[in-house]
């Protein structure tokens, strides 16, 4: 039944639902109101609208790619680890792990926890499943992330514990255990869109892929069964049919927003938007390799042009945090002690003459890949040229656009989802990093990394990314203007979904502890 009424949301014209009807209150809080567990209300089914994948959707939680992917993979299964609001690795799975004195063996003692099938989460489920991200012939999403882990000399000692035996000192190691889907699977798991099983909240009842999937609640979930009967992850690939559905009745959740919606339809209450702070990180990209960034003047002078405030309203109306040029800000480790960068453009025009780059003109590669993506390029174009530097604006592919801008062009736009900041780090600024977009190689940063890594005094470790931090603010390539809120709406009876949540981390789509009231 609950799949014939479904396609539908994939229609624009999905309900003739006016937004004139009904309006959305944006509060920086949790949706909830109420969190105290004793007013939960157990039962009813939450239907979630999430943009999706299509017909080639799986539930394959290694191959989890799009946001809808991640909400049904966290619905089915569980990872040994997840981060915090504060992008800090916490347990899951995993009920500890303890390094060895050289960081390279990590012992990691596993919760007791069951499949849906009844069967016993072991040290063997956790070996399959990570042998099998890392299978050579596969692209799983998590196989990088699981790169530093010798996979043939680990090993299960007994049922509830595994030793990983590491390729080199790795402090973060935890950040691996909570990698973006590295999920456990049971040992032998296979026919994933039939008959799929986890240890997750919800177990699988049916599957259309670009449609709908249904699950149930797990009464023997490790850490307690959901207060939902039911959770429906229905696909909505257009934002006016995720926002029309909430309008009218057809969904409880609509995941996605955008702020011109959220200030659209503000003020009246029947519908309540609930902002993830942090969550996506605003950036411009300079190539430090070449003519004009490879000179460090030009870049400070791009720092100091930037009204970060003026991008951050013009760009994400307002729905942000003004950024200063570095990246986790509120994470784990982030230099919060450098002060505010501020625009300032007498100081811009002498460093550019200092550099002999005074009537400066450079290409800024944008698309609408990205929401702001256009609109910032317009904006810092015209705060540009204010230092006397002209700014063509480039406009590139939606289909090619992350590709393209790794090796080309001098300087463009960019944003990153949440990660913690040695992930973002060891994937964007080390001299083989593969994502490294602003091109920065020096091995004296890469040999402080190594320095962090193998640092097992936590107070010392934060001492190390504190200069490395330093480095990037003084001359480093990322012009991070600003953090991005993720936008969710809900109607008014949804509780306990979590605000202090940034989009991918261990509260974002925790279904598990929604309740309809």
């Amino acid at each position: 039944m609950h799949d014939e009424r479904l396609p539908g949301l994939r229609r624009r014209g999905f309900l003739a639902a006016t937004a004139g009807a009904a309006a959305l209150t944006v509060v920086g809080c949790d949706s909830s109101g109420d969190t105290d567990p004793k007013n939960t209300r157990r039962g009813g089914r939450l239907r979630a609208a999430f943009a999706g994948g299509g017909a080639s959707e799986t539930l394959d939680p290694h191959k989890a790619n799009l946001f809808a992917d991640a909400a049904r993979a966290k619905a089915l299964y569980d990872k040994l680890a997840d981060f915090g609001a504060d992008l800090s690795a916490r347990p899951r799975l995993a009920e500890k792990w303890e390094p060895n004195k050289g960081l390279d063996r990590w012992r990691v003692t596993l919760r007791q926890a069951t499949f849906h099938n009844g069967k016993p989460v072991t040290a063997r489920d956790v070996l399959h499943s990570y042998r099998r991200i890392a299978d050579p012939k596969q692209a799983f999403r998590a196989k990088a992330s699981l790169e530093p882990i010798d996979l043939d000399a680990s090993r299960a000692v007994g049922e509830r514990s595994v030793e990983f035996v590491l390729k080199r000192p790795t402090a973060e190691f935890p950040n691996v255990l909570a990698a973006f889907g590295a999920y456990i699977v049971p040992e032998g798991a296979g026919d994933f869109d039939r008959r799929p099983i986890g240890s997750g909240p919800f177990r699988f009842v049916s599957f259309a892929p670009g449609r709908s999937a249904l699950f149930r609640r797990f009464d023997d979930y490790w850490e307690g069964a959901p207060h939902l009967d039911e959770l429906e992850i229905v696909v909505a690939n257009e934002e006016s049919a995720r926002v029309n559905a909430l309008l009218g009745g057809q969904v409880e959740y609509a995941h996605e927003l955008n702020p011109t919606t959220a200030r659209a339809h503000q003020g009246r209450g029947q519908i309540e938007m609930v902002r993830l702070r942090g969550s996506a990180m605003q950036a411009f990209c300079m190539k430090t390799d070449r003519p004009p960034f490879d000179d460090k003047r030009v870049r400070e002078a791009f720092f100091l042009i930037a009204d970060r405030k003026e991008l951050v309203d013009g760009a994400l109306s307002g729905a942000g945090q003004i950024g200063n040029d570095l990246f986790g800000m509120g994470y784990e480790y982030y230099a919060d002690s450098l002060p505010q960068r501020t625009q300032d453009l007498d100081r811009a025009r002498a460093l550019l003459k200092k550099a002999g780059a005074e009537k400066l003109r450079v290409s800024l590669d944008t698309s609408a890949v990205a929401a702001g993506f256009t609109e910032a390029a317009g904006i810092f174009r015209d705060q540009a040229a204010k230092a006397g530097v002209t700014v063509d604006v480039r406009m590139g592919s939606k289909d090619s656009y992350w590709s393209d801008i790794l090796d080309s062009g001098t300087l463009c736009c960019y944003r990153s989802g949440a990660m913690p900041i040695e992930a973002h780090i060891s994937q964007r600024l080390l001299t083989d990093s593969t994502t490294n977009a602003t091109h920065w190689r020096h091995a004296d940063f890469d040999a402080l990394y190594r320095q962090a890594q193998s640092t097992r005094d936590k107070t010392e470790r934060a001492a190390l990314y504190e200069r490395m931090q330093r480095r990037l603010y003084a001359e480093g390539g990322f012009l991070i203007w600003g953090f991005a809120d993720w936008i969710i709406g809900t109607v008014k009876n949804v509780k306990g979904v979590e605000a202090n949540a940034p989009a991918n981390t261990l509260d974002w789509a925790r279904f598990d502890k929604v309740w309809l009231a």
